[in-house]
């Protein structure tokens, strides 16, 4: 909490403390003002007096409001921005994360810490620039005051406080564990209500809308009972308290009309002692509710921290070097490249060796979990490597900026992604200022451009989140020509050509070899006919490469490609 604290503007914080200070001495200085009107002027029948400390009242009363309004005005603001900046950083850090971090927490745990966790770190600094502030000096300064009535009668509170103080130590020790785990709790209700709105497609075709109920309902219940236990145990504060202020007063009035009776007390000063007393257990109230929440956003608190401090395994140099768009120029080379995913014993990729020039397309095919999307992900530096080189156009990737690394490839995942808003929006995020001649271009090599043309409103059509409006093919398609309207030197196409027929594969490959021919395209494929036509197709087999070639040197002399080969054509198509 300290490190998150410290992120609150100093000036709002004195602010803030002022305006208290102002609020809790107004507030303070109304019972003395009422023991003196009864005192003074209604003991002695003194109406001018009575409506000159009435004035007085009110115009504390008034200062007190809006003091109040400005300490309200400062928290609310602090904690708001606050809130919006730890928003921003965790933000900004998950976009910065390697694809081993960002596997480490998930999607829905990033979302929960990013929204259920910052609302409780805002609530809390919420309560901490008004309750933290106002209790303590509220209990020191309505302590003074008490006293200063009655000696006698602070007495009472040698009783009532350790009380208190074992009530909210009790409610603190079983109510904390359960605040910490709700937050746990809430990751997996997350998970399973975005796995469930993400996956329905596949749940409607396997039937499985029942089990997913259940899935649901079982992590649903598993944190309202949690949320329900935390409640139960956390709401007996309010009544006990309540009690114990009411037995407080009784045991105030006894002593006091005592007091009175002895002529030792006089009954303005029992009745602003009594409110003295109020705001003295109203206090620790306040406080007892600051240290039940103060664990729940500890625990937020620590969570958040933990993405922030999150090392960056990518890192750019000190003092990069700068890979110039090469175009006909461009050359590419694996030197050796060994690579392991964070905690593997194994490695995922071994001695990786190859190059490629402007024009060249080299395919990568392989089983499944033979290391191609590994391969083409350490490209980007999506991940980096352990040991060996990878050079663009001369110079090594791990020597340049990410920024500038990423703005001379063109890059197509594995899942096609499209973004909320139109088409032109989506192929302008691979090229801001790209003009509709440049988008239809890429479009056509992409073989989206009929389709694109059909629509009602063509560039302008709306696109939904993930691209839901289309089709497979469509969405892969519309990411491949994305990643074309950009100038890159390097395309890579991820497995981008899988929900495309043989045909518009096909087409699409014929026009990728007459259309790019400055940049260099590195594509992974499962389908022998996307890879045949490839200048170089390097076999990978459980992260090693086992064959290099054209796919005549491949299908004479690699068994490797020959399996792949006769597990998808027939003989007559293989000839």
């Amino acid at each position: 909490m300290v490190k998150i604290f410290k992120r609150i503007t100093p000036v709002a914080f004195i602010a803030a403390v002022l305006f208290m200070i102002v609020q809790v001495m107004s507030d303070l200085y109304l019972p003395t003002l009422t023991s003196n009107i009864i005192n003074n002027g209604v003991a002695t029948g003194d109406i001018d007096y009575i409506w000159q400390t009435g004035l007085y009242m009110v115009g504390f009363s008034v200062i007190s409001i809006i003091a109040a309004i400005g300490n309200t005005f400062f928290a609310t603001r602090e904690s708001q921005r606050l809130g919006k900046n730890l928003r921003t950083e965790i933000y900004q850090k998950a976009e910065k994360m390697s694809k081993n971090t960002f596997d480490k927490y998930g999607t829905a745990s990033l979302i929960t810490r990013t929204t259920n966790d910052v609302t409780q770190i805002q609530m809390v600094t919420q309560m901490f620039l008004r309750m933290m502030i106002n209790a303590p000096i509220t209990l020191i300064g309505a302590s003074f005051m008490a006293y200063q009535k009655d000696a006698e009668l602070t007495k009472v509170f040698l009783v009532v406080i350790p009380i208190m103080i074992v009530l909210v130590g009790t409610i603190m020790y079983f109510a904390v564990p359960l605040f910490k785990s709700m937050q746990k709790k809430t990751d997996r209700l997350n998970l399973v209500f975005r796995e469930g709105l993400t996956g329905v497609r596949v749940i409607r075709a396997f039937n499985k809308g029942k089990y997913e109920e259940n899935r649901f309902d079982d992590a649903n219940k598993d944190y309202t009972q949690t949320a329900i236990k935390v409640n139960t145990i956390v709401s007996v504060m309010i009544p006990v308290m309540t009690l114990i202020m009411s037995g407080t007063n009784i045991a105030i009035t006894w002593f006091g009309g005592h007091y009175i009776a002895e002529m030792q007390l006089e009954v303005g000063n029992l009745i602003a002692f009594m409110t003295y007393a109020m705001q003295i257990l109203m206090s620790f109230m306040m406080l007892a509710m600051i240290f039940i929440m103060v664990p729940r956003a500890q625990a937020s608190a620590d969570r958040i921290n933990e993405v922030l401090d999150e090392a960056d395994e990518v890192v750019d140099v000190k003092q990069p070097q700068t890979i110039s768009l090469a175009k006909k120029a461009t050359t590419l080379t694996f030197d050796h490249v060994n690579y392991r995913y964070a905690g593997a014993e194994d490695l995922a990729l071994t001695d990786i060796d190859f190059s490629a020039k402007s024009g060249d397309v080299v395919a990568i095919i392989g089983g499944t979990g033979s290391g191609k999307t590994t391969l083409v992900n350490l490209l980007p530096r999506l991940y980096d490597i352990e040991s060996g080189k990878i050079l663009l156009n001369g110079i090594e990737i791990a020597q340049a900026t990410q920024a500038n690394l990423r703005d001379l490839i063109g890059f197509v995942p594995q899942k096609a992604v499209l973004f909320s808003g139109t088409i032109r929006e989506n192929m302008q995020y691979g090229k801001a200022d790209a003009t509709d001649e440049e988008i239809w271009r890429a479009l056509a090599i992409a073989q989206a451009k009929d389709f694109v043309e059909n629509l009602e409103e063509g560039l302008d059509s709306h696109v939904e989140q993930g691209g839901g409006n289309f089709s497979g093919g469509q969405r892969q398609r519309l990411a491949i020509a994305r990643a074309l309207v950009k100038d890159a030197d390097l395309y890579v196409f991820d497995d981008s050509f899988s929900a495309l027929d043989f045909k518009t594969d096909g087409l699409l490959r014929a026009a990728l070899k007459q259309e790019v021919t400055d940049s260099i395209i590195v594509l992974v494929a499962q389908r022998v006919s996307t890879v045949i036509d490839a200048d170089t197709i390097l076999v990978l087999d459980e992260g090693r490469v086992v064959g290099k070639g054209t796919h005549e040197e491949l299908l004479a002399n690699n068994e490797t490609y020959q399996e792949i080969v006769h597990s998808q054509l027939r003989e007559e198509e293989i000839a």
